[in-house]
This record gives C-alpha cells, sequence and structure tokens, in this order.
C-alpha cells in the first residue's frame, strides 16, 4: 500500500476512534453531574454547571471544527513517515489508556476544570488500574493525544490543542491539593509510592529507589 494510502487510514481511524471517545467522555461527564458533590472550590461550583459545562462544550468543539486548517508546512516525504510512526502510537496509545482510565475511575469519574476541583460525595480514592502505577494517567493520556494528533493532522486545531493541553500539569497539582486535602494519611501514602507522570522502572523499584 503506497505511503499516503497507509496515512489517509491512519487518519481516517483516528479521526473516529477520537471522535468516538471524545462522545463517551462527554455522555459520562455529563451523566456524573447527577451525583452529590462532595469537596468542592469555589470556581467549580460555576464552571461545572451544566449549562456552563454545554456552553463551554459547544465553544471548545465548534472553536476546533472552525480551525481545523493544515498547518502552512509540507513536510518531505521521509518526515511524514517519521511524524506518522511517531504520531500513531501517541495518539491511539492516548485513547486506550484514556479510556483504561475512566473505566478504573467507574463512578468517580466526572469532568474538571481549571477554575477549581470538584469531588464526588463518598468520593473513593482510586489506585487501581492505571492509577497503580502514576497517579494523573488520564491528564497523561489527553498530551499524548494532543502530540500524536499534531504529528497525524498537523492542522491550527491540533497545534494549539498541544500547547493548551500541557497546563493540564497545572491543573494536577490543584487537584492533588484537593485530594490530599480530603484523604489526608491515605493520599500521602499512596503519593509517595506512586509517581504522578511515568511509572517507576523495573530496576528502580527492586532498588527501593
Amino acid at each position: 500500500m503506497p505511503p499516503d494510502a497507509i496515512e489517509q487510514v491512519i487518519a481516517g481511524l483516528g479521526a473516529f476512534a477520537g471522535l468516538a471517545t471524545l462522545a463517551y467522555a462527554l455522555l459520562r461527564m455529563f451523566r456524573s453531574l447527577h451525583q452529590p458533590s462532595g469537596r468542592e472550590e469555589l470556581g467549580a461550583r460555576f464552571a461545572l454547571r451544566p449549562p456552563v459545562l454545554l456552553v463551554a462544550t459547544i465553544l471548545f468543539v465548534g472553536v476546533g471544527a472552525l480551525l481545523w486548517r493544515p498547518l502552512p508546512i509540507q513536510p518531505q516525504s521521509w518526515l511524514r513517515v517519521v511524524m506518522l510512526s511517531v504520531g500513531a502510537p501517541l495518539f491511539f496509545g492516548g485513547l486506550a489508556l484514556y479510556l483504561w482510565g475512566m473505566r478504573s475511575l467507574a463512578q468517580m469519574f466526572g469532568p474538571s476544570s481549571g477554575f477549581g476541583v470538584r469531588l464526588h460525595a463518598e468520593h473513593r480514592l482510586i489506585t487501581t488500574g492505571p492509577y497503580a502505577h502514576i497517579r494523573h494517567p488520564m491528564y497523561l493520556a489527553v498530551i499524548s493525544i494532543a502530540i500524536g494528533s499534531l504529528f497525524l493532522y498537523h492542522t491550527w486545531t491540533s497545534l494549539g490543542f498541544a500547547i493548551i493541553m500541557f497546563g493540564l500539569a497545572l491543573r494536577a497539582r490543584r487537584e492533588e491539593s484537593v485530594l490530599a486535602q480530603e484523604f489526608g494519611s491515605e493520599w500521602e501514602a499512596y503519593a509517595s509510592q506512586v509517581p504522578p507522570w511515568l511509572p517507576r522502572l523495573p530496576w528502580r523499584k527492586e532498588g527501593g529507589a
């Protein structure tokens, strides 16, 4: 199969998988809003209200659609192969990690906002699935998807997505602060054993580092 055809097939599969994952995540997010809220920061009370979240979602998708235009670059054939070889694993691997994380969170899954953190009533600290290896697998997944999307599609949307998604590192720190307040020693024990972004290497575990 010619390289151009392979690129088109992978891009098409990626578009289908990405949109399906987005739709499923949004469905789960809006369904989670019916659960009673527990610890909640002031900003989350406004940003995570259903009407506000709906408008924000429509704006996010709409702007993404408007900016889905190719970047003014024409990479050579060898560079396109490299970008495809790097972008596809990042994109599809990120989708798989995101879905794994969502499944592990189960009823604890819900929308998040840079304006504040909200926990569910009777919130439980999830330490299984990908959360047994890193503390922020879903945030890492979104960053991986964003970078992979840039390599696969090289559009203005994917470029902007890749840039703003690094702000998740700040959101993760804010979320950890709320979790530490909510779970105290349980969180401290978990955070001391599980790194935030990248899993510990096996030989480092054996060495006790």
